[in-house]
């Protein structure tokens, strides 16, 4: 993204400043794009932009490890700018696109392509290379002229890397470049073409169900890879008990894996399904309250490292399909701060810690790898800050979404908690919960 050039001088003014380094009152100054000034009551010369945060939490701007703006391919479903506008308005100052597009990110070509769509987007978009040529799972993509791109995350989202050799040879490569291998963990032999969840109420609903073991296999599998190897695997929306106490075991025997979950898989059981309603198909799937409740635990105790969205918009003519036939998908960027609050039993600081810098530095994104998100709120950083009111509610209206699509489950659910104001390299882009371009 093309750095913006003279933003104006601005002041966010009476919030409470949270980051990883705690909370504390103070009013935020920020000119040429950088935090200049932190301190109560600070003078607001003529001329200068007055961001209100009374009553609201500052804090740096939220990072997305997951989203799909489907552009290029798919541009009926999203885009670069409609997506990172829904990103700006839910909070994200950055977000990782995935590689399945149309075509795939796994060439310097269709990386550069993606770059160039996001100059001058609401929302920093870094680029996940696919792991392999075509997302086919056979060989290898050309990592080393994608990481000097700046690639830092790698994977086949929507496939998992079925060969364990390949992902061995995988995760020995990027050991070498410094990389991390995100994987989306779905053994296609157990999985066997599921459509939702394998148990009571697939059974009950006829529909061919995708087994909790299809996940953990592969979780299993990677997870002694990443022992083996000494490469990062990032575990990309968990959503069983057993793959998240896998991963919690593995991080006590200190082997280099981290884990996101969605908050689809925190907020939503596979019971949601009981009308063939295709909005609430999604892959991994909607699991039983058991699951849920493990999700749940492992954000409160620190086994999963980040909420990620996997914003997956649908052109609504597909999301109207059969169950069956839907491709799986919910939307998320705007939801999740938002989901989070209003369910999840933790202090707010928290959530923002899984929302903003823990992401940043799984993507390395982040000031220790040379990025600009997730670092503490302090003169000289970059200003990427997000204005938070934590008690402020509102109802989900798909048609207000910024997205091309609409398929939300939360239609219709108030939820607690709403972006005021979000600062992209010290531009207010979005001002009062409104998009500012």
């Amino acid at each position: 993204m093309t750095d913006r050039t003279d933003p104006p001088d601005l002041v966010v003014r009476g919030g409470t400043v949270v980051d990883a380094t705690g909370s504390r009152r103070a009013d935020v100054r920020v000119s040429g794009g950088a935090v200049v000034e932190l301190g109560e009551g600070l003078d607001v010369p003529a001329g200068t932009t007055v961001l209100d945060a009374g009553g609201c939490v500052v804090a740096p701007g939220l990072v997305d490890l997951h989203t799909h703006l489907r552009e290029p391919g798919r541009e009926e479903a999203e885009t670069v700018a409609t997506g990172t506008r829904a990103a700006a308005l839910g909070g994200f100052t950055a977000v990782v696109a995935m590689p399945n597009t149309d075509p795939p990110l796994d060439s310097a070509e269709s990386v550069r392509n993606v770059y160039a769509l996001a100059d001058g987007a609401l929302a920093q978009v870094a680029v996940a290379g696919a792991i392999t040529v075509g997302r086919a799972g056979e060989r290898l993509a050309p990592m080393a002229e994608l990481a000097a791109l700046g690639v830092r995350l790698f994977t086949d989202d929507g496939d998992g890397v079925q060969s364990a050799g390949l992902m061995r040879r995988a995760l020995q490569y990027a050991t070498g470049l410094g990389v991390v291998l995100g994987q989306h963990c779905e053994d296609r032999s157990l999985a066997g073409g599921g459509t939702m969840h394998e148990g009571e109420w697939s059974s009950r609903l006829g529909l061919p169900g995708q087994p909790a073991e299809a996940e953990e296999v592969m979780v299993a599998r990677d997870i002694a890879l990443a022992r083996a190897t000494g490469g990062r695997v990032h575990f990309l929306h968990l959503s069983t008990a057993g793959s998240l106490d896998l991963v919690r075991r593995a991080r006590a025997e200190g082997v280099p894996v981290t884990a996101e979950v969605a908050p689809h898989h925190f907020t939503l059981t596979d019971d949601c399904t009981a009308g063939y309603d295709p909005v609430f198909k999604v892959n991994p799937p909607l699991r039983p309250r058991g699951d849920v409740d493990a999700v749940k635990r492992a954000l409160a105790d620190g086994t999963a490292d980040a909420i990620a969205t996997d914003h997956a918009p649908h052109a609504p003519e597909l999301k109207d399909l059969p169950f069956d036939q839907a491709p799986p998908g919910m939307l998320g960027l705007q939801t999740a701060l938002a989901l989070a609050v209003t369910e999840l039993d933790l202090p707010l600081d928290r959530i923002l810690a899984l929302l903003s810098w823990q992401p940043a530095a799984i993507a390395k994104l982040d000031p220790a790898h040379g990025g600009t998100q997730g670092g503490p709120v302090a003169q000289g950083a970059p200003a990427n800050l997000v204005v938070v009111d934590p008690t402020a509610t509102w109802t989900v209206d798909p048609t207000a979404l910024a997205s091309r699509s609409r398929n939300t489950p939360y239609a219709g659910r108030t939820l607690t908690g709403r972006v005021r104001h979000t600062v992209l390299a010290g531009e207010p882009v979005v001002i009062d919960a409104e998009a500012q371009r």
